[in-house]
C-alpha cells in the first residue's frame, strides 16, 4: 500500500448523518491536539500494543533519514491506553492529512475509565504499508530516534512527550519507556 493514505481513508467511511464520532489516540494524538473536539476522555482498546515500528518520512524524519513513530500491533489479551475524543466528522479532513504516512482508519470498540464503552475510529499503520519498519532492538530504535529530525521537529521530542503523556494517563508501556531509557543513554553518551 502507498505511504500516502489520504484518499484511501476518505473512501473508507461514510459519515452521512453522523454528527459526532469517537476517535482513539495512542501516540501524538494524546498530546498534540491540533483539532477541535466536543469531549475528551481517557480510554483503552483491547488486543493491541503500541510499537515504534512505523517510519516517519513527513513529520519526525525525512525520506532520506526517517524517524520512528508508533503504530498498533495486534496482541491477544493486551490493553492499550490512550485518549478518546468525540469529534465532528469534518475533523477528519485535517487528521487524514496529518496521519497520511501509511495510517488507515479502522473501527474499534473503546472502554472508558468509568467502564462504559463506545465504538470509535483509530488510525493504524499496518505492516503492508511502505513505511512499516517492524520490530528492531529497542536500543537501535532509540539510536534512530535520536538522530532523526523532520518538519515537525526532532523525533526525540515525539518519544519524550509521548512517554510523559503516558505517565500522566497512568499507563505502563514497557516498550515506550525502554526506548526512552535507551534514548537518554544515547544522549548522555553523545554529550
Amino acid at each position: 500500500m502507498s505511504v500516502n493514505t489520504v484518499e484511501h481513508n476518505r473512501a473508507r467511511f461514510d459519515f452521512e448523518g453522523v454528527d459526532a464520532i469517537w476517535l482513539f489516540g495512542y501516540g501524538s494524538l494524546i498530546y498534540k491536539v491540533d483539532f477541535p473536539f466536543l469531549e475528551q476522555r481517557p480510554a483503552s482498546i483491547r488486543g493491541w500494543v503500541r510499537r515504534f515500528w512505523q517510519a516517519s518520512h513527513d513529520h519526525r524524519g525525512t525520506p532520506e533519514a526517517p524517524g520512528r513513530v508508533v503504530t498498533l500491533v495486534q496482541q491477544p489479551g493486551a490493553v492499550c491506553r490512550g485518549m478518546a475524543y468525540r469529534v465532528s466528522p469534518s475533523v477528519f479532513e485535517h487528521l487524514d492529512v496529518r496521519e497520511k504516512n501509511g495510517y488507515l482508519r479502522f473501527s474499534t470498540p473503546m472502554t472508558f475509565d468509568d467502564g462504559s464503552e463506545a465504538e470509535g475510529l483509530v488510525y493504524i499503520a499496518t505492516e503492508d504499508n511502505e513505511a512499516f519498519l517492524g520490530d528492531a532492538p529497542e536500543a537501535d530504535i532509540a539510536r534512530q530516534i535520536a538522530s532523526a529530525h523532520g518538519p515537525s521537529g526532532p523525533n526525540a521530542d515525539y518519544l519524550l512527550r509521548l512517554a510523559d503523556s503516558l505517565r500522566a494517563l497512568g499507563d505502563e508501556c514497557p516498550h515506550t519507556f525502554a526506548i526512552e531509557s535507551h534514548l537518554r543513554s544515547v544522549v548522555t553518551e553523545d554529550a
